[in-house]
């Protein structure tokens, strides 16, 4: 069985840059699609897919990389990076990186290998703000949130502003997200300071809003570590055409019953940053993965 250790000690030694020079120069990481990445995540076109997020704060940047590596493996299609509000900008950069160069190494062996596939690691990875300190300028995009049911302005428009001309200039693409979190809510709705949605008519209201305000994206948030996973029939009163929903999600009857619902993407977090075997990570997300198809 594949031990974390064993594959920390493989990504040390490729990112020594003595290795890079054996290597050619990585290819451009983003799936080809036409319209670029946003249309390429708001796509029906490849039914409910996975992510999976990582949280800087919980592990080392290496060990981020090699749990994104079994995540992609079992067939998750986007990784985000992000989720606490005190985690120090380097550390999320640091974690970025990682990433990025773990898939880069990954497409690159892709290509020499008429047996695997580059795309299936063409894979983005997206931050998921805590705020304006938390970016990374190796990112390929930012879901460019408003918390819209924050009972503060800091999450309704100040943190974003103060990140704006940053991400901008930096060249990171903003993914225009309604954000809404719903009960029972945990620590990110203790502090965005949210009026917690109970209802399917909250969250029609809420997403026709978001649409009326031209975002593209809808997250559905129960909370990291969530008991239960949202209600379907919350998921199912979503007025949007990319439906991301996350908390709480542990099982294949939870992911499939948030599929049907006409959840976009099922988001996970818990189930990996909970587990250290990297060959247990591949099979929880691949048993998830497969009953999405």
């Amino acid at each position: 069985m594949l031990q974390l250790s064993e594959v920390l000690n493989a990504l040390r030694r490729l990112f020594d840059p003595k290795s890079h020079t054996k290597c050619p120069p990585p290819k451009v990481m983003l799936p080809e699609y036409p319209g670029g990445l946003l249309s390429w995540i708001c796509s029906n076109e490849f039914g409910t897919r996975h992510a999976t997020l990582l949280d800087p704060a919980d592990q080392s940047a290496e060990v981020a990389a090699a749990k994104a590596l079994a995540a992609v493996e079992g067939g998750s299609k986007l990784i985000l990076v992000g989720g606490s509000t005190n985690t120090p900008e380097n550390k999320v950069h640091d974690t970025v990186v990682g990433i990025q160069e773990a898939l880069e190494l990954r497409v690159w062996a892709a290509s020499q290998d008429s047996t695997v596939d580059e795309e299936d690691w063409r894979i983005p990875v997206i931050l998921f703000p805590g705020g304006a300190h938390a970016l990374s300028s190796s990112a390929d995009a930012i879901l460019f949130m408003m918390l819209m049911n924050s009972t503060t302005p800091r999450f309704l428009v100040e943190e974003q502003v103060k990140g704006a001309t940053w991400l901008h200039e930096a060249g990171i693409e903003m993914l225009p997200t309604a954000y809404l979190i719903c009960e029972p809510g945990g620590k990110a709705g203790e502090v965005g300071q949210a009026n917690l949605l109970n209802s399917p008519e909250d969250i029609r209201a809420y997403s026709l809003c978001a649409k009326g305000y031209g975002m593209k994206i809808l997250y559905l948030e129960a909370g990291s570590g969530a008991p239960s996973p949202l209600d379907s029939e919350m998921i199912r009163s979503a007025e949007g055409e990319c439906v991301f929903v996350g908390g709480g999600i542990r099982t294949t009857e939870q992911a499939i019953s948030a599929k049907e619902a006409g959840a976009s993407w099922i988001v996970t977090g818990t189930i990996v940053e909970e587990q250290e075997d990297l060959d247990q990570i591949r099979l929880t997300i691949e048993e998830l993965v497969s009953a999405l198809n």
